[in-house]
């Protein structure tokens, strides 16, 4: 067993995983989304013509947490701007 935690892109393999963070994540901020907009959401996270991403947090085959983020345009320069959308860590891996 490895004893890091990797950094990587949500893979369609991680929903189930990535259902339980995101469930905990809408949980923390007291918030329900539907099913529908949840099924929409994770699949922007591999259309190539979303701006939208997400990387997760695994350790041992475990999905610990999980980042959502998109680029957008600014109007104060001429690269896209990052956003972090949502972030969320397991209590127990806090």
């Amino acid at each position: 067993m490895r004893n890091e935690v990797l950094i990587r892109l949500a893979e369609p393999a991680d929903f189930e995983q990535w259902l339980l963070l995101w469930e905990g994540y809408n949980a923390f901020y007291r918030r329900q989304v539907p099913m529908e907009v949840t099924r929409m959401t994770w699949s922007r996270f591999f259309d190539v013509y979303e701006p939208m991403h997400a990387v997760v947090a695994e350790k041992d085959g475990h999905l610990l947490g999980l980042a959502h983020y998109l680029y957008h345009r600014n109007t104060a320069m001429l690269a896209p701007t990052c956003y972090l959308q949502d972030l969320f860590t397991l209590t127990e891996s806090r």
